[in-house]
Order: structure tokens, then sequence, then C-alpha cells
């Protein structure tokens, strides 16, 4: 898609501050972060939404689901036990489809929030 910003990302022709790559996905900071750590996981195959993915893309959102607590962890969100032995951490992910689901780009991503609360527009 040429007017796509995410498809002018994965091939490079927009700069992005990037975390992965490989050959099926790229994962980048988000330019409007909502949260301290804010991560976007896009496969490099254009797909408008989640609601346009089919059972052939279930190895994609799989790879893109495990793919979201490894690179929380990498930034230092990763969900963890503290000296008391309680959850400590943790990160969410979000998948935003269609106008009334808040997607502003449509292209297929994964948002990964991170951090201290609170986070921008949480109570």
């Amino acid at each position: 898609m040429d007017n796509c910003i995410f498809c002018k990302i994965a091939t490079r022709r927009i700069p992005a501050r990037i975390v992965h790559e490989d050959d099926e996905v790229i994962a980048f900071h988000d330019i409007n972060p909502a949260a301290p750590m804010h991560l976007l996981i896009v496969p490099k195959k254009h797909i408008a939404s989640l609601a346009d993915c089919t059972a052939g893309d279930a190895a994609l959102l799989a790879k893109m689901t495990l793919l979201a607590p490894m690179l929380a962890s990498e930034q230092g969100c990763g969900l963890r036990v503290d000296a008391d032995g309680a959850p400590a951490g943790g990160f969410k992910t979000q998948f935003h489809v269609g106008p009334d689901g808040g997607q502003e780009v449509y292209h297929l991503h994964m948002h990964v929030l991170g951090g201290p609360r609170p986070w921008r527009g949480q109570r």
C-alpha cells in the first residue's frame, strides 16, 4: 500500500525507533505514546485490521502475541515476582479495530503498553 505509514516503516522509507525486526514483523516505539513504554508490533504483510485476518493469518497473530512479552521484558516492563512473591510489573496488549474501536492506521498492529501508572487516558 503506497500511502500506508506502517508499510513505509516496514520497508524503511520512514524512520522509526525499531526494537525488533524479522522476515514477518517489525516492532517500534509509538511516536505518540500513551504509556511510559508503548510499542507497536506490525506485520510486514499489509492487513487492514484484525477483522480482516483469516485462518491463514493464525501463525502471524501467534507470533505477534508471543513477541509482546519478550519485547516488554526487554524494555523493563515484563511480568516479574517481587520480594514477597507477589506479581509485579507487567504490560497490556491491544488491537484497535475500526473507527469505534479507535483504529487510526488501517494496517494491523498490536499495541504493547507498560510502565508505572497512571498512563495517559487511564483512570
